[in-house]
């Protein structure tokens, strides 16, 4: 049977190699033509060089992809973004037909004169004041008192010596309340000399606390308030107090004549130049530094001056402060240079006007440059008004403000580094006028990208937009309910974690259809 088998194949080869030997005999036999041997030598040629080209453009693009091995990431130059200014940057977020809406209900009680008083001393800076003269305001309709034109604060970090009608139009500040409460600028002459009872209100309280504070006035015609920050609740007080608190912050605390008149006379030049801006918050000033406990990105000497500062204010009550455990916390103000990684990795290309609203920069030109190297167009007030315009202002840190907040209010789009008393006063308010643009930045969400960046784990470029854009496409100021404390938060502790009313006096001060208010 084996040998069966192999005859068969042997057979079988002998034909295949017999068929072979003739066809090539066949194939030589044929002579090729010249042209047709030149066609072949050029086509073979030409194949060759073309799967060249092939290999060593795949071998350079895998060269290109791959980090280099002596080159750590971390020190690559990241490509130039590129940037499209399509308008979507500027857009405000629609508002949905929400407007603002102050006037008090039909059971609402207006002004009862009666001879006594509520004095007032404010405290903080400009916003800090502002918001407490108008819980003030619901504080003395509350309990039936006239008030006594507030003092503003002199001792505080900035030693202000201005008086409440340097800062405020007095008697617009009367007039537009006197259907709301009495207002007088100063006490009769006969309670002068009289005792008054000297309050420290709780903090965040409700109506009933301040009824019941009316037991006062069994005993004294003066009741001295010595500070007037936060002292009314957020959330649950009655629809009219609530409006009334409204109508004084955005009404009736208008700013004085000079002060108005400059801030409207620099939002005109900004206009003038055809472009839109960016109102820059920037609080990266000493006190703030200070009092926050931030020294990111700072040298030895002024971490520690910064530190001697905080130890030597009184008022400031803690002293120990861990710093990098704020930053992680998201409770530090951005650097000028993350606000220019920040604003860049949004979109808005360098050429974008940027005003800064904020005091003396810490570390001056120093920190800044961080900034303004990528956004070169920086614009102050020094900048932008004559140094006799700013004369009258020297030395007044809330008239300052108030120049600053006006722009702010005004901008195309505003921006805060930090959620400080400005930026909340300030976003609240352009809730209120129609949701104008506020780009809230998500500090704590930040601090990891930006450390990323700093490893060399991330590189500025597409990926670092589209995670930025993303993490604050909610974050720009559109119609949204008040926010409550956090989770887990209890007591009075649950106070401080709520959103201000002021930073958003959705829904009580802001309406639109009863459909759109129960679908927000």
């Amino acid at each position: 049977m084996q040998t069966r088998v192999f005859l068969n194949r042997s057979v079988k080869k002998k034909k295949e190699s017999k068929y072979i030997r003739g066809f090539m005999a066949r194939f030589h036999t044929r002579k090729l033509s010249p042209s047709i041997i030149t066609f072949y030598t050029i086509f073979v040629f030409a194949f060759s060089v073309f799967i060249f080209l092939l290999y060593v453009r795949t071998f350079i693009t895998d060269e290109e992809d791959q980090p280099h091995p002596h080159i750590s990431r971390s020190h690559e130059v990241p490509k130039p973004p590129r940037f499209k200014d399509d308008g979507q940057l500027w857009v405000s977020p629609n508002s949905h037909g929400f407007h603002p809406c102050v006037k008090p209900t039909a059971k609402y009680k207006g002004v009862q004169q009666f001879d006594r008083y509520l004095s007032v001393r404010s405290n903080g800076g400009l916003n800090q004041m502002r918001t407490g003269i108008a819980d003030m305001v619901a504080v003395a309709h509350i309990m039936n008192a006239t008030l006594v034109i507030p003092q503003l604060d002199k001792r505080s970090f900035w030693k202000d010596s201005s008086v409440f009608s340097d800062v405020f139009d007095e008697f617009h500040f009367i007039e537009s309340l006197k259907g709301d409460i009495g207002i007088v600028q100063e006490l009769p002459k006969n309670l002068e000399a009289a005792p008054r009872a000297r309050k420290h209100f709780t903090s965040w309280s409700g109506v009933g606390y301040y009824e019941e504070m009316t037991r006062l006035w069994n005993d004294y015609q003066v009741i001295h308030v010595a500070k007037s920050d936060s002292r009314l609740a957020n959330n649950d007080l009655p629809l009219d107090i609530q409006r009334l608190r409204c109508r004084a912050m955005y009404h009736a605390l208008r700013f004085s004549p000079p002060i108005e008149n400059l801030g409207k006379r620099l939002v005109d030049r900004l206009r003038s130049r055809g472009e839109r801006y960016i109102a820059l918050h920037l609080r990266y000033e000493k006190d703030m530094l200070s009092f926050t406990g931030c020294a990111y990105g700072l040298t030895d000497a002024e971490s520690e001056e910064l530190r001697i500062l905080r130890e030597t204010t009184n008022y400031w009550k803690v002293k120990k402060i861990n710093s990098t455990e704020q930053r992680i916390g998201g409770f530090c103000p951005l650097t000028p240079k993350e606000v220019g990684i920040f604003l860049q990795a949004l979109g808005f290309p360098p050429s974008t006007p940027i005003y800064i609203a904020a005091g003396e920069i810490y570390g001056g030109n120093t920190h800044l440059s961080e900034l303004s190297s990528r956004f070169p167009n920086l614009i102050s007030k020094e900048s932008l008004a004559t140094p006799e315009e700013l004369k009258a202002f020297t030395n007044h840190a809330s008239q300052n403000a108030a120049v600053d907040y006006i722009i702010s209010v005004e901008s195309d789009v505003f921006v805060p580094s930090y959620s400080g008393n400005m930026a909340r006063a300030v976003e609240g308010h352009r809730r209120f006028l129609d949701h104008r643009k506020t780009i809230n930045p998500d500090r704590k969400g930040l601090v990891g990208i930006f450390d990323k960046l700093e490893t060399g784990e991330l590189v500025e470029g597409a990926a670092l937009s589209h995670m930025v854009q993303r993490m604050h496409k909610n974050r720009q100021g559109a119609p949204r309910k008040r926010q409550g404390s956090l989770p887990g938060v209890k007591g009075r502790a649950r106070f401080r974690t709520e959103e201000s009313f002021y930073e958003n006096p959705y829904p009580e001060c802001i309406c639109g259809s009863r459909n759109k208010l129960e679908r927000m």
